[in-house]
């Protein structure tokens, strides 16, 4: 039996619901533990009804009691941005509200304390950048030449990445002209005489803007009978690809 509350405590119960649920679909969580999630919480908090849809864009969930009646909220879901510790603190935080049913105010402290979670600096992104180029570069047959200057163009990325994404440009446009950027230094590197494969420098730098963790979660999105959300984030990750393919295309024609 769930915590018995009033209508506007309901409420408060679940805009914080919706926001967890909706950090968590950022973060990267798929659309049946961000509904499992809402649902957890606001059963614990008294509903005797809980109806909780989600797609990659939006969480729209109702809750009915004896107490506060009905009530339903929705929640518009802005980008992602995908982010695994941020991820596991809102799992933590999920499982101890439902276990100890904390009041609303503790409960949207410890959401703001997870927002200000101290993220990767530009500088360390640049070093993780160059840390995945070069050892792919490596890993697909590359030289140690070209893992170096594969590890220089992944700092470049990024380096282009920044102020493209502060303008708030669109993110097939952001993929298409880094991937411009990294094939056009990789077929300036090798024209330059330097003995390096401008083709396994790219497949290096690829790796970085390749939509991985979109493309597995539109599986287990599908494999949980979540299709539509699954097939949304599967045409999101082509779409990305073929950005990705263009820029790399484009630059091939230098």
């Amino acid at each position: 039996m769930g915590k018995a509350v009033t209508r506007k405590e309901a409420e408060q119960m679940l805009e914080n619901a919706l926001e967890i649920g909706a950090r968590m679909l950022i973060s990267g969580a798929e659309i049946s533990r961000v509904e499992d999630s809402i649902f957890r919480i606001c059963t614990a908090y008294g509903s005797e009804r809980t109806e909780v849809f989600s797609i990659t864009y939006t969480i729209v969930a109702t809750i009915s009691s004896k107490n506060f009646g009905i009530i339903t909220q929705s929640r518009r879901i802005h980008g992602s941005a995908f982010n695994l510790q941020e991820l596991k603190y809102l799992n933590n935080l999920s499982r101890k509200v439902c276990a100890n049913l904390p009041d609303m105010d503790e409960v949207r402290k410890d959401l703001k304390q997870i927002h200000e979670l101290p993220k990767y600096t530009n500088r360390q992104s640049m070093l993780i950048y160059a840390l995945i180029s070069s050892a792919f570069t490596l890993f697909f047959g590359g030289s140690v030449l070209d893992a170096a200057v594969s590890a220089v163009i992944g700092v470049m990325i990024k380096i282009v990445e920044i102020p493209l994404k502060n303008m708030n440009m669109n993110r097939f446009l952001v993929s298409c002209l880094c991937s411009l950027a990294a094939g056009a230094l990789a077929v300036l590197a090798a024209r330059t005489g330097m003995p390096c494969s401008s083709d396994k420098i790219s497949i290096g730098n690829v790796m970085i803007l390749i939509p991985g963790l979109m493309f597995t979660n539109c599986i287990r999105e599908m494999i949980s009978d979540n299709f539509l959300s699954g097939l949304t984030r599967f045409g999101e990750a082509v779409l990305l690809s073929l950005s990705i393919a263009l820029g790399f295309a484009a630059a091939s024609c230098l």
